[in-house]
């Protein structure tokens, strides 16, 4: 398959554009009552002199049309620095391209660069479409693990506890 888009790292200027992208992943995956980012909150944690995120952003006769939205985390357990991604999203129009593929490769390579050894990410259970797709590149779900959450009132709570 030849690769007519082209992979780049995100810039301030395209906070609006991976703004817009994370919102219509929320969108089309049922999950728009959860999502209350701001192009501010992309800009403070993407783009300041501590970056909390990198993005990298595939390109197709130019316009964007996918976005990987990753960070670094630290295993304790394995005593290395792993990628995890975020945020994953390929426009409708240009799936089954290898820009998924493309997308995460190029997050991979950035994090071996960095010292990572491993990867992570989490996909909503009824995510199938996702599901499939990370598999096929050869990811496994992990079965000994369970996401647990604190979102709000939960987290202040648990953060004023004495």
């Amino acid at each position: 398959m030849s690769e007519d888009f082209t992979i780049r790292f995100a810039t301030p200027a395209d906070a609006e554009i991976i703004y817009s992208l994370v919102r219509h992943l929320a969108d089309t995956t049922g999950q728009q009552h959860r999502f209350r980012s701001r192009i501010e909150d992309i800009i403070k944690y993407g783009f300041s002199d501590d970056p909390q995120f990198e993005a990298l952003l595939a390109e197709q006769d130019g316009s964007v049309v996918g976005l990987c939205l990753y960070f670094y985390d630290f295993s304790s357990w394995r005593g290395q620095l792993g990628v995890y991604i975020q945020d994953l999203v390929v426009d409708g129009s240009a799936r089954a391209r290898g820009i998924g593929r493309a997308l995460m490769r190029e997050a991979a390579r950035n994090g071996r660069e960095h010292g990572a050894t491993h990867l992570r990410l989490t996909v909503e259970q009824d995510n199938e479409t996702a599901i499939r797709f990370y598999e096929k590149l050869g990811l496994k779900e992990s079965s000994n693990e369970r996401i647990y959450t604190a979102f709000d009132d939960e987290f202040l709570n648990l953060a004023e506890t004495p």
